[in-house]
């Protein structure tokens, strides 16, 4: 055999292999960009205990305070018969905790008694609302988990919350 013959088989060997190689990875099924029944979810893992818990952090919505104060504020009325609503609606969450937190200003024990007084009172006016008061519990966090890094008034506001994290 002379070379050109040679390098003949050669393309033609590595040509087989190729198409071999491509006609063993597909299954007959249609993947890629081009297919429309591609979700991706074959990516995803359904953990349905943390499934119910990240549905219930993206529906409720934290509630905001004035400066040393756990009175409900009118704007964040709407905000809590909405998450009443939802409570009620999703009994599969279980216990909902409430977790009261404040801005870095006052001493620790000040700030623990003041997340648990604005986290009671986000309780006693979701019970007003209807929702049971076996599904909610309180947490107080104080200045310990704050949402803004700061030391002014634009950190401190979004830090004198009452939040809702759901464990099931």
């Amino acid at each position: 055999m002379d070379r050109s013959s040679i390098a003949r088989w050669m393309i033609i060997a590595g040509s087989a292999v190729a198409i071999g190689i491509v006609g063993c990875s597909s299954d007959g099924k249609k993947t890629g960009a081009g297919d429309s029944n591609a979700t991706g979810s074959e990516f995803k893992e359904d953990n349905s205990a943390n499934s119910a818990s990240s549905q219930a952090s993206r529906i409720l919505q934290p509630v905001y305070f004035d400066f040393d104060s756990f009175a409900i504020r009118s704007d964040a009325k709407p905000t809590l018969m909405a998450d009443g609503k939802a409570i009620k609606d999703n009994p599969a969450w279980g216990l909902v905790t409430i977790e009261g937190n404040t801005d870095e200003r006052g001493s620790e024990e000040y700030n623990l008694a003041l997340g648990e007084r604005r986290a009671n009172s986000v309780r006693r006016y979701l019970v007003d609302l209807g929702v049971a008061s076996s599904r909610l519990a309180v947490v107080s966090f104080g200045e310990s988990k704050p949402r803004s890094v700061g030391h002014d008034e634009s950190a401190w506001r979004y830090n004198r919350r009452a939040e809702f994290s759901v464990a099931n």
